[in-house]
């Protein structure tokens, strides 16, 4: 049923509880796990040039160390993960805008289903802050599965 899962992380709480899904579904169907970690430009054009923009679109983090290696930590756990457990995993860094980045993501590399976290936020707060997890849903004909995550600090 799923050849190939993708799941997006920031590295954040929210993002690993989504890991732990994708693994055990890819774990389940024998799945090959996708990683992909994407710096929103949008966020980051107004404290970075623009060649550098261009630059994290491209991919190319290089000169921008804490960028870098935010990005390979957050990849670098699901490949950890998903060796650990026999599973093939690819990893690719990008920059634009998340949502369309993963939607893109999913239809050039045969995606069949894309596993992301959520706050499960809802009402004025989902509205105010926007949810790229909301965004994918509305970008993309590849099914998403959404992990709700309430940690700790959530209420």
């Amino acid at each position: 049923m799923y050849e190939r899962i993708l799941v997006p992380t920031d590295g954040s709480d929210v993002a690993e509880a989504a890991v732990d899904h994708a693994i055990d579904m890819a774990m389940k169907y024998g799945a090959e796990v996708h990683t992909l970690y994407i710096v929103d430009t949008d966020a980051v054009a107004y404290s970075l040039g623009a060649e550098q923009v261009d630059r994290i679109r491209q991919g190319k983090f290089s000169g921008m160390t804490e960028l870098r290696e935010k990005a390979e930590a957050a990849t670098a756990h699901v490949v950890a993960l998903g060796e650990k457990h026999g599973l093939d995993v690819v990893e690719h860094h990008a920059g634009g805008q998340p949502h369309k980045m993963i939607a893109d993501y999913a239809e050039d590399h045969d995606i069949d289903l894309i596993v992301m976290g959520s706050h499960g936020r809802s009402g004025v707060r989902r509205a105010l802050l926007g949810s790229v997890t909301e965004r994918t849903l509305r970008s993309t004909h590849v099914p998403v599965l959404v992990v709700d995550y309430q940690g700790e600090d959530e209420e």
